[in-house]
C-alpha cells in the first residue's frame, strides 16, 4: 500500500491506517529528517524478523535502533545515563543523530545479542513522532537506503514503492527522500565515541 502523508501536517486518517498496520505486526517504510527508514512496532517479533531478512541482518551480531518521540521514557529502555551524555542529548535532539546508549532488561529478547546496546533516534519529523505517539512505543528502525542500487539524487517515494511493494507492508510518501543518514554517536563509554558522521554536526560533543 502507497500512503500519501503530508510532512508538516501528517492527516489523522493517514496516520491511523499506518499505526492499524504497525499493531497488527506490519512492516512500514516512513521517511524522517534523514534518509527513509523501515520499521515496525518493536514487540511485534515475526516483524523485527522480517527487517532483519530484508536487510540481511543477523539479530544475534546487531541490534537495530529504537525512534521515540522525545526523552521521557528513556529510562524504560536504557540504564541510567551520564549527566553529560543527557545534556548532549537534549541539545541534540529531536535532529539527525543516533546515540547509541546501554540497553536495561526491557529490551524485548530479540535486541539482546551479547553486547546490550540501543539505538535511540527521536527525528525532526512529524511523521514517525506521530507514529509513536499514536501507537504508545517506540517503533525499531533501520536505514533504506543501502538496499536501492545507483542512487545519485533524492529518493523519490514512488522509487521505493516500486523497490518494496512486496517487502514490505506499506509505504508512505512524506515527500522526497534524503540521501545522508544519521549521525551515530557510541555513549556507552566514558568518552563519546563517533562511529557515523552523517547529517548531524559534531559541534554538540
Amino acid at each position: 500500500m502507497f500512503i500519501d502523508i503530508h510532512p508538516e501536517n501528517p492527516n489523522p486518517r493517514g496516520i491511523s491506517k499506518v499505526v492499524e498496520c504497525l499493531k497488527d505486526g506490519g512492516v512500514v517504510i516512513y521517511p524522517t529528517d534523514t534518509i527513509y527508514g523501515i520499521g515496525c512496532d518493536i514487540f511485534q517479533p515475526k516483524a523485527v524478523e522480517r527487517i532483519a531478512k530484508i536487510k540481511g541482518i543477523d539479530l544475534k551480531k546487531q541490534n537495530f535502533s529504537f525512534i521515540c518521540s522525545d526523552l521521557s521514557h528513556l529510562s524504560d529502555y536504557t540504564l541510567p545515563i551520564d549527566r553529560s551524555v543527557y545534556k548532549t542529548m537534549r541539545k541534540a535532539l529531536p535532529g539527525p543523530y543516533t546515540f547509541i546508549l546501554k540497553a536495561n532488561s526491557n529490551i524485548p529478547k530479540l535486541f539482546k545479542i551479547k553486547k546490550k546496546t540501543v539505538g535511540i533516534r527521536v527525528p525532526n519529523h512529524n511523521i514517525p513522532i506521530q507514529l509513536v505517539n499514536e501507537i504508545g512505543n517506540p517503533l525499531l528502525t533501520t536505514s533504506l537506503i543501502e538496499n536501492i542500487d545507483n542512487v545519485e539524487s533524492n529518493i523519490e517515494p514512488s522509487i521505493i514503492y516500486e523497490n518494496y511493494k512486496h517487502l514490505v507492508d506499506i509505504v508512505i510518501n512524506g515527500g522526497l527522500g534524503k540521501l545522508n543518514p544519521s549521525t551515530v554517536l557510541d555513549c556507552t563509554n566514558s568518552e563519546i565515541e563517533v562511529i557515523r558522521k552523517g547529517s548531524g554536526s559534531l559541534d554538540i560533543i
